[in-house]
């Protein structure tokens, strides 16, 4: 069986997937065969455009509009999700911000901002899916960190701090779930050719060894490897052009 063929007719939930990195996710997982809800904070317009070519595949979908870091929104998100789509079988927590700020000018809101759009929202979301995955037997979780866990990377202490959380929250998790039929795995990337890279004034090519910024369909294929595969978990795979060599 292939991993397409195992994937197909199965729930995921993408955060932040209306551009970058959730975009690429989302339509990757339906040419895989999964029906997919997409959710954005504020670029609506964005998001249906996605939701749009993932039915054009031939795959349901639906765009939800949530602040991730609250948890009343996630918990209507998610209810939403799976009265219009069906029981959530796989999460891709994708949803984050990233602030190049210098040292001496993060406030305490700025902190605490960061950590919870990045990390706290990931808490929330697992928690939220866990019931529908726990009766199923199947779950995906899917993390998305980055490089900047590994070796501090180049927007700041609240960005790095945020990102090693989730490394931490994925290990956790996944031996907790690891009989359950559940899996739960980071993806690390470093410099990937989004938006949010290209408003980062430190982020150049030059830092990575291969010379160039990765794809967001790069860290994509990654993501769906992840979902069709069930005896990997609590691991963090690195998609970085040889950035971290772990």
């Amino acid at each position: 069986m292939t991993i397409a063929t195992g994937l197909k007719g199965k729930i995921a939930l993408v955060t932040g997937g209306d551009r970058g990195i959730g975009r690429a996710i989302a339509l990757a997982l339906a040419e895989a065969g999964v029906h997919v809800a997409v959710n954005f904070r504020t670029r609506q317009r964005e998001a249906e455009e996605v939701r749009s070519q993932i039915e054009a595949l031939g795959q349901r979908s639906v765009a939800v509009g949530a602040d991730v870091s609250a948890a009343d929104q996630v918990s209507s998100m998610v209810e939403n999700v799976q009265k219009e789509l069906g029981p959530i079988g796989i999460l891709v927590n994708n949803a984050g911000i990233a602030r190049a700020e210098p040292v001496e000018e993060i406030t305490e809101q700025s902190w605490d901002e960061v950590l919870a759009v990045n990390l706290k929202s990931q808490f929330l979301l697992i928690q939220a899916v866990l019931p529908a995955m726990r009766t199923q037997r199947w779950g995906r979780i899917i993390n998305i960190s980055s490089t900047a866990a590994q070796v501090g990377g180049v927007v700041g202490p609240h960005y790095a701090a945020s990102k090693a959380g989730i490394l931490g929250l994925t290990r956790y998790y996944a031996a907790f779930l690891a009989k359950e039929g559940i899996t739960v795995n980071a993806i690390a990337p470093a410099f990937i050719s989004t938006e949010m890279v290209a408003n980062i004034p430190n982020a150049k090519p030059e830092l990575v060894p291969q010379g160039r910024f990765g794809t967001a369909e790069e860290v994509a294929a990654v993501a769906v490897m992840l979902a069709g595969n069930g005896y990997i978990t609590g691991q963090t795979i690195n998609v970085n052009g040889g950035r971290y060599m772990s």
